[in-house]
């Protein structure tokens, strides 16, 4: 698993080599601009063969510093520089000013006020939407506050367009979005209408620079893996700038993304079905037994020993017809589950896929009193949807909740509308955020699903299973995806996962599943794809 930093998180570790001696701020810069240096000759080689033209666009931080080294490098190359300055240049912080001053010394007579940009633009004296690359250092980690206190001097300068650049190269994160959150920046415009005591509020429309290719420095930072980023960061490049690997005092405040162990994934040789566990789905009604048979396929190809699917007596015929190595057991209602649980080996539990509103409140009580590691999802979540503090009176630590956005919104409507508020300073309420409140309101683990999938313990662990950048996987939008997926949590459960490790680990094959696939993808699929990618993982 790769770390990811908060904004907050970086500062500190960069601050705590600085205090140390192990390094200056003037050496981070100028490691950090050849890091943007170096990402744009290796996303784009053909740069490397001629000298072009280049405009840079830097602000009054620490960011703006990085980009007048990146000026100078380019400039020593022969390439022709255009630098705009947002703010006074006199007030950088020491370590930028330091480098404006150096670029200065170098070529004083094409720095220019940002102010000016739209009508250098317009007069042809900058060729910002011409240039080979334009570089945006404005506003990095560090912002806090949207764009509106200076969009009149950016965002009319871009005609509130950054897509028409040809290659856009943002430092960190395109300017005007939240390092941590992954979200716009934007603010309230307060408005009244005839009626003098009513007030509303609506979203000024700021937006964030469209990158084609972000460079940021040690590690991805949250945001680059939530919410807007996808759509704004372009392809992302992590550039090493000597800081080395010190976040272990923050222990589960990290959050953490990336490949699963293969080791945990092999099975034993010695072993046999009964070494990897009994999962049961319960399954609904005829005609609604599609999604609980999904799962059920994902848990057994993701390894269960046995997986046996619990039915009601009316859809005995259609599930028998449909399965065979999926075993199949009579569950007429409470009573009958609770005679199936008294057998200690079915040891893991999937509850909601198909299972039905009316049936899921029946026999939540039972399966939740077993306390079987439990995956719940679809109608084990929405049945309690009109008062969640019963589910959450149920719930136990081996529990794993896997909501959607409007599940979520049901279970947990004031964390959902902290996130669904428009966010009006940094660091914005995350997607990070919000799951970490949910499964400590919960007492359990919550994998909360979306593109950008977030998985929290109560103890506050944290990771995200990101299906962006090069593990885009949008065709993953499809009718029972999530019911496979429940399926993979719960096997993986089953075979001895914690719910963690299970929630973690079953949503990064998914995706891995989805890329093996490719376009075309049904949910059927998936489950199918699970011996080729563990294949390629050497197990």
């Amino acid at each position: 698993m790769t770390e990811l930093l908060t904004a907050a998180q970086m500062r500190a570790i960069e601050q705590a080599a600085i205090k140390s001696g192990q390094v200056t701020g003037l050496e981070l810069m100028e490691r950090a601009g050849r890091g943007v240096v170096e990402a744009i000759f290796e996303e784009w080689p053909e740069l490397a063969k001629f000298s072009g033209k280049a405009v840079i666009l830097c602000g009054p931080g620490n960011n703006g510093g990085d980009g007048f080294v990146v000026a100078r490098l380019l400039k020593e190359r022969g390439w022709e520089v255009d630098v705009f300055v947002l703010g006074r240049p006199e007030k950088l912080p020491p370590d930028a000013l330091t480098n404006y001053e150096r670029w200065c010394t170098l070529d004083d007579s094409s720095v220019t006020e940002m102010s000016r940009l739209a009508d250098a633009r317009i007069s042809g004296t900058c060729q910002l939407f011409e240039a080979d690359i334009v570089v945006d250092a404005l506003f990095g980690t560090g912002l806090t506050r949207p764009l509106g206190w200076a969009h009149n001097e950016v965002g009319e300068a871009f005609d509130l367009d950054t897509r028409a650049i040809n290659r856009m190269v943002a430092i960190d994160v395109p300017s005007g979005l939240c390092a941590d959150s992954g979200r716009v920046l934007s603010e309230l415009e307060r408005t009244e209408d005839r009626d003098p005591h009513r007030v509303t509020a609506s979203k000024i429309p700021f937006h964030a620079t469209q990158a084609e290719l972000t460079v940021t420095f040690h590690r991805a930072k949250t945001g680059h893996l939530l919410s807007d980023s996808a759509n704004t960061c372009g392809k992302l490049v992590i550039k090493d700038i000597g800081l080395g690997s010190n976040c272990a005092s923050w222990k589960n405040e990290i959050v953490t993304a990336g490949a699963v162990s293969a080791d945990h994934l092999a099975k034993g040789s010695g072993t046999n079905k009964f070494s990897h566990g009994h999962a049961l789905i319960l399954s609904g009604a005829p005609g609604k037994t599609g999604a609980a048979r999904l799962a059920a396929r994902g848990a057994l190809r993701i390894g269960a020993g046995l997986v046996t699917l619990g039915v009601p007596p009316a859809a005995q015929l259609e599930v028998a017809a449909q399965v065979t190595a999926i075993m199949l057991q009579r569950v007429d209602g409470a009573e009958a589950l609770s005679d199936i649980l008294r057998d200690e080996r079915m040891n893991a539990l999937c509850f909601g896929p198909g299972l039905g509103l009316e049936r899921a409140r029946a026999l939540a009580p039972v399966a939740l009193a077993a306390r079987r590691p439990t995956v719940l999802d679809a109608d084990g979540l929405t049945a309690f949807a009109d008062d969640p503090s019963v589910l959450f009176g149920m719930l136990h630590e081996g529990c794993v909740l896997t909501p959607h956005g409007g599940e979520f919104a049901r279970l947990f409507p004031d964390i959902a509308a902290k996130l669904n508020a428009i966010p009006t300073q940094g660091p914005a309420f995350s997607k990070v955020d919000a799951t970490r409140e949910a499964a400590e309101r919960a007492g359990c683990v919550v994998l909360f699903k979306g593109p950008d999938t977030v998985i929290a313990a109560p103890d506050e662990r944290c990771s995200i299973s990101s299906a962006f950048y090069d593990r885009s996987a949008p065709w993953l939008a499809t009718a029972g995806s999530g019911d496979v997926l429940a399926g993979f949590i719960t096997g993986l459960l089953a075979r001895g996962f914690d719910a963690m490790a299970a929630a973690e680990t079953a949503a990064w094959l998914h995706v891995e599943c989805a890329l093996t696939f490719g376009p075309g993808l049904i949910a059927e699929d998936l489950p199918e794809q699970l011996p080729k990618v563990l294949k390629e993982l050497n197990i």
